[in-house]
């Protein structure tokens, strides 16, 4: 895993506030009513990774609640990489970086 891979499991992350997910038997559409992108989520457990970014405490929290298996992360942090450059997701201030 890259060093900014390594990284983003350690940072808190959030679904963009322009960003609606709608359940799909497949995983879920991504739609960012901003810049009008569609993205399909195409595993239920990305879906529940994206959706609970907020609640908690960092990335490799988040894969953990998920059960993604940790030899799936670099995988999964490589997708949120992806979802990160489209802006359907966006770094979240933590209380401990706000002090």
């Amino acid at each position: 895993m890259s060093a900014a891979s390594t990284a983003m499991l350690g940072q808190a992350w959030q679904l963009s506030p322009s960003v609606a997910l709608r359940p799909e038997p497949f995983g879920a559409l991504a739609y960012h009513f901003g810049n009008r992108r569609l993205t399909f989520l195409k595993r239920p457990e990305m879906v529940e990774v994206v959706r609970s970014l907020g609640d908690h405490r960092d990335v490799r929290s988040a894969l953990s609640a998920a059960g993604v298996p940790e030899t799936q992360w670099p995988a999964y942090v490589t997708a949120l990489q992806g979802l990160a450059d489209a802006d359907l997701i966006r770094p979240r201030e933590t209380k401990e970086a706000a002090a």
